[in-house]
Parts: structure tokens; C-alpha cells; sequence
């Protein structure tokens, strides 16, 4: 806003002189009209400034936030599209080869959807002359980025025999089911453009031998001997193995406080006969009658056999974990595997990530683990 005002004569003289000169009544309306004009001017500035000043203050705010000193809260990494994984080309391989063992003559189609250049591969026999039953993957490892080669075993049953087979076997029945045999696939894995995932073989299957059976690791125990009615160890499996296959008895009696087991249910067996244990660090088979003191476990193998409701008798294996309280054996717990012997775990171990120690107190009646 501008004012303009009008001076005489005298008044430029007055002022080129510095005199004060009285124009009147100080404020208009409460404000002077020097007033009005002064806060126009610093309110368009202000404006101006803080136009100016907001992206800049903006970007410094940005700039100086401090770390957060707590749980890192970045961006999650992304998921690795399930195509480059393993399980997607195992289950990939799998249908693969139960195609390839069933195929027959006009299946290209059929086998291109797993490996395209099926498509002109000649095919002979009858389809479906044959199927693969139990199929599972027995290896499976990555030879490339994106490809992995995977084994499947198959037990192959006939179902349509060869003309001169069928006139060696016409007495017995059409199916003859063969021993497992062996397929291993290339499988090739890649995202999609939709963020799923993308198969596809690239050969047919190749039939190769059994994998190689190893020599079983060293255990813990000792030989297996027969299991005498009365050695307290002999006695706390059977109670416990009895309740926990047959529902005979409360199962919670026979368990160490702090473990918590359930019985199966239905419960599968009738009856139990403990046949033999295999105690840890035993070496001989000298009877025992006593339980050690308070807190000593104990790991030891039971072989049993279990009657079913047709009355036929089954043979089972139990890797169980004793603990002495008040004079008596408890299961402290029902073991996933047998344990492997001190020597095992030692040449397993690493210097980066050793094995933990576990201190126990020997029986006096059975010879310390060795």
C-alpha cells in the first residue's frame, strides 16, 4: 500500500531543515498510515521468507533425524521368489517322472509340459503299461544358480505285461510290483513375471543307482541284553511304554516332573513285551536291583514288541531318558534318535561351534561311559 501525501512549501523547507512537522491526528482507525505501510511490507517479506525457507527447512529436517537406537526397523528384505528354492523343483520332479514311468506312445504332449523338447521324442509301448507308486525325492542338490538335480525313487508296478511275459506269469496276478528304482531330473527354476513360480526340466529323466548306504555312527550304549523283570530300568519302561501304547495305567505317574507326554490315542497295542535294553556306557550284564542317587539320568534303548488288535505281534525301538528320584527311574524324555557315542560327536564337532558338555552322574552299579 502506498500513501501519497502532499507537501507545501514550507514543509520541504521544513523538512530539508529536520524540523518536525505535525500532519495531523497520529492513528487512523488505531493504526498511523507509516504503520499500515511498515507491516504490509514486513507481512509480504515474512511470506516471501518462509516460501523460500520452507524447502529448505524441510530437506534439513529430513537430514538430521537421528538414528534409531533401538531394533533395526528397515526395509525387509525381499523374498526370494519360491521358483529359485528346492522344494518347489523337487515336487516339480516328482510329477515329472510319474508321467515318464506311465507314458507310452502319442504321451509327448504330455511329458512336454515338463520338458518341452518331448515334444519329438519317440515314444513306444502302451501308456499307463506300468506306474510309479511311493515315489519320494531321495537327494536333491544344486548344481547351478536357479538348477537343482534331483533324485526320485519310484517302485515301479506292471500293469498291462509284455505278451511273452504274460505267458510266463499267467498264473499270477496282472500287477507284479518291482524293486525301487532311481530317476534323477534337472530341474531348472526362475521367477515369473507375476511374482510366482516357474519350472521346467531340461532333459528327460536318468535312471541312476541306489545312493549309498553308510556304516551306522557309534552309539552311546552298550550291547543289547535281555531285560531282566527286576532291574528298576527293565521295570520303569515297561510301566511307561505300557501306558503310552495300550492307555493301560496313568501315564503322568511314570514321567519326571517337568516333562509332559501324551499317550496315543486310540491307543494302537493291547499288550507290551520288553525283550531287551541296550544301557548307555554299559559293557557288561551284570544284574542291577538299586537306583542311584536324586538327579542321575540315564539314556537307554528298548526293544519291545507291541500286540496290535489282530493279536500279531510288533517289533519297536524306544530311545528313552531315565532320571533317579525317591529311590525310583523316571522318563525324563522320549528321544527323537539313539545318541551317538562321545567319540561321534567329537569328530562331528568344529572348532567354531562346539558341541555342548553334558556332566552326568554315573550308577554305582554300571561301569562309567567311557
Amino acid at each position: 500500500m502506498k500513501f501519497n501525501r502532499r507537501r507545501t512549501k514550507g514543509a520541504t523547507e521544513a523538512e530539508a531543515q529536520n524540523l518536525d512537522i505535525d500532519e495531523g491526528p497520529p492513528y487512523v482507525a488505531g493504526w498511523s498510515t507509516g504503520a499500515q505501510a511498515n507491516t504490509a511490507a514486513a507481512i509480504r517479506w515474512t511470506a516471501w521468507g518462509l516460501l523460500v525457507l520452507g524447502p529448505l527447512l524441510g530437506a534439513l529436517a529430513y537430514v538430521s533425524v537421528p538414528e534409531q537406537t533401538g531394533p533395526s526397523q528397515g526395509k525387509p528384505a525381499p523374498t526370494a521368489p519360491a521358483a529359485t528354492g528346492a522344494q518347489g523343483a523337487a515336487g516339480f520332479a516328482q510329477l515329472f517322472v510319474a508321467a515318464f514311468i506311465s507314458a507310452g506312445e502319442d504321451d509327448q504332449d504330455e511329458l512336454a509340459d515338463y520338458y518341452p523338447d518331448a515334444a519329438s521324442l519317440p515314444l513306444e509301448g502302451d501308456s499307463d503299461r506300468q506306474r510309479g507308486d511311493q515315489l519320494t525325492v531321495v537327494r536333491l542338490r544344486q548344481t547351478d544358480p536357479g538348477i537343482w538335480s534331483v533324485t526320485v525313487a519310484a517302485r515301479i508296478t506292471n500293469t498291462k505285461p509284455a505278451d511273452n511275459q504274460r505267458r510266463k506269469d499267467e498264473s499270477k496276478a496282472p500287477t507284479q510290483p518291482q524293486a525301487v528304482r532311481y530317476f534323477q531330473v534337472p530341474v531348472a527354476t526362475a521367477p515369473t513375471a507375476d511374482r510366482g513360480s516357474g519350472y521346467t526340466a531340461l532333459a528327460m529323466p536318468a535312471e541312476v543307482a541306489a545312493p549309498v548306504r553308510i556304516k551306522a555312527p557309534r552309539l552311546a550304549y552298550g550291547p543289547m541284553r535281555p531285560a531282566l523283570p527286576a532291574d528298576p530300568r527293565t521295570q520303569a519302561a515297561t510301566e511307561f511304554l505300557s501306558a503310552y501304547l495300550t492307555g493301560a495305567g496313568e501315564l503322568d505317574r511314570y514321567l519326571a516332573p517337568g516333562t509332559k507326554l501324551n499317550a496315543i490315542a486310540p491307543a494302537p497295542y493291547t499288550g507290551i513285551a520288553v525283550d531287551s535294553l541296550a544301557i548307555e556306557g554299559e559293557k557288561g550284564a551284570e544284574p542291577v536291583t538299586t537306583v542311584p542317587g536324586d538327579g542321575t539320568t540315564l539314556r537307554l534303548l528298548v526293544a519291545l514288541r507291541a500286540t496290535n488288535q489282530d493279536e500279531i505281534r510288533v517289533p519297536l525301538t524306544y530311545a528313552l531318558t531315565l532320571k533317579a528320584r525317591a529311590g525310583r527311574w523316571e522318563i525324563a524324555s522320549l528321544d527323537g534318535a539313539p545318541a551317538a557315542s562321545t567319540a561321534h560327536l567329537k569328530a562331528g564337532r568344529t572348532k567354531t561351534s562346539p558341541a555342548p558338555s553334558t556332566v552326568r552322574t554315573p550308577s554305582p552299579a554300571q561301569t562309567p561311559p567311557s
